[in-house]
């Protein structure tokens, strides 16, 4: 995999929230808590590509002029329900980009021949995409089986600027994945973690996402 592949969000704040959430010791509430962090500095790090315009503003004092990020034209697409914080997160950057979700679950009782799993897209209920930046966002990019039902539910949704697929950590073959289905889709993460085991699962990973973040481990 070549680095142009991926943009990797290197920022310590990012790195910091990420360690708590590798964590075995982190709960299912501090779990919520961090990939909501991490998703208000994933956010802050999007918005530096955004257009940015000059608005007037009034103080208590005087009349000045300010700066507006165009947040507006983003839509933010949550693959449920894992997602569900760090879009949370991204939305308190970004408070006035538009907001999709979709709902895909993967069958991982059959792995096919290229490492990926059968996925299905039970719900879909996206915003007027055309034109805009979409960011689909799943904090785990492992086989990359779910982001690719997800690209694919947004292909099918309209014709937007430029679409990136967002993840906490990712692996090798789900971004190899992604950008072969789609290479116009930009991969950003925030790490690049080592392989799947053969439970399709990220390593070192942070363990199953979901299950942590809504305490599910076990059920």
């Amino acid at each position: 995999m070549d680095e142009e592949d991926v943009t990797v969000v290197a920022n310590p704040l990012a790195q910091d929230c990420l360690t708590d959430l590798r964590s075995v010791e982190t709960d299912d509430a501090a779990f919520r808590g961090r990939l909501n962090d991490l998703g208000r500095v994933c956010g802050v790090a999007l918005a530096d590509r955004l257009p940015a315009e000059t608005v007037d503003v009034t103080t208590p004092l005087a009349e000045t002029t300010g700066t507006r990020v165009r947040s507006e034209d983003v839509a933010l697409v949550s693959v449920l329900r894992a997602a569900t914080p760090f879009v949370a997160g991204l939305v308190e950057s970004l408070p006035r980009a538009r907001q999709g979700v979709l709902s895909a679950s993967r069958d991982e009782s059959r792995r096919l021949e290229d490492g990926s799993f059968p996925v299905e897209v039970e719900y879909v209920k996206l915003p007027d995409v055309d034109g805009d930046t979409v960011v689909v966002a799943d904090p785990m990019l492992a086989t990359g089986s779910t982001m690719v039902a997800a690209l694919e539910a947004v292909d099918e949704a309209g014709d937007p600027d430029e679409v990136l697929a967002l993840s906490a950590v990712s692996a090798p073959a789900g971004i190899e994945r992604v950008r072969e289905a789609f290479p116009e889709v930009e991969v950003a993460t925030v790490a690049v973690d080592d392989r799947l085991d053969e439970n399709g699962y990220i390593v070192p990973g942070l363990g199953d996402a979901g299950d942590r973040a809504f305490g599910t481990e076990g059920e």
